[in-house]
């Protein structure tokens, strides 16, 4: 009998562990099946095919162009510029998002330095010819971007090969030591009275925005509304940005998958 006992005692054992290491494969399993980059699929999508995109990147570029002719020049102590940002506001980086949706891979230097060396990065509708009429107007570009200094060399490259104006070291400022770019902005400044700041990222307009989550970002908006359309040309980008890594995962890097499906859920705003 007591035989029979610890038999039966051992099989219960057994049981729960066998139980555990289920539950624990069952959890790591739902884990890796959480898509990484799935999520982004209709924002990439709406980039490449919607009209209404199109639309609002010409928009944008009208406004702009409309602030560079009704400039008043005089008395004027320095030359004219405007600062830009790159990626989304000059040139369409979406097939490399597409990409990470179709391979479901996170964000990843290599692959981004080897999208960038293939020199096939689009001008937004509208972005050759606004920049080309500042130019033609004596306003300097300068294009501030957080694109690895490694990538100096072909940036350079695909600007010149969209005809863009001020395609050189002199003009193209890429990140180094740290993503903020007040520092770059301020550079420009010595020389220069700019006139227009443009971007799809709210740093890239005032260190005010750096480092942000989102109820500041937005409080900090509607303190500077007139500011957009004015001096600051906002374009649409809702495949990544601030408003995701900063805002959305309040600047933490080391979320899981599944945290962070949990998050975009959790900031769902829903009337039931």
């Amino acid at each position: 009998m007591k035989k029979i006992y610890t038999i039966f005692n051992f099989l219960i054992v057994l049981c729960i562990v066998f139980t555990s290491c289920n539950q624990q494969k069952s959890e790591k399993d739902t884990e890796s099946q959480t898509p990484i980059k799935e999520h982004t699929e209709l924002a990439v999508i709406w980039q490449q095919n919607a009209a209404e995109y199109r639309a609002l990147s010409y928009q944008a570029f009208n406004v702009a162009t409309q602030k560079v002719k009704n400039l008043k020049r005089t008395k004027l102590s320095k030359p004219l510029a405007i600062i830009t940002d790159l990626d989304e506001t000059v040139i369409d980086n979406s097939p490399y998002s597409a990409m990470q949706i179709k391979q479901d891979l996170d964000f990843d230097k290599d692959d981004w330095i080897e999208w960038g060396k293939l020199k096939q990065a689009k001008g937004l509708p509208g972005a050759v010819r606004f920049f080309n009429l500042a130019d033609s107007l004596g306003i300097e570009v300068f294009y501030i971007s957080n694109r690895y200094q490694d990538q100096l060399t072909e940036t350079i490259e695909n600007l010149k090969l969209l005809n863009l104006p001020n395609a050189d070291s002199a003009h193209v400022f890429l990140k180094t030591t740290t993503s903020e770019k007040q520092a770059r902005r301020n550079k420009v400044l010595e020389d220069y009275q700019v006139v227009l700041y443009m971007g799809d990222n709210l740093s890239d307009f005032s260190s005010v925005f750096d480092n942000q989550n989102s109820k500041s970002r937005n409080e900090s908006v509607d303190k500077m509304s007139t500011e957009f359309g004015d001096q600051f040309i906002v374009f649409p980008n809702p495949m990544y940005g601030d408003w995701e890594s900063k805002g959305l995962y309040e600047n933490k890097r080391d979320w899981s998958d599944k945290e962070k499906d949990s998050l975009r859920n959790l900031k769902l705003t829903s009337y039931k």
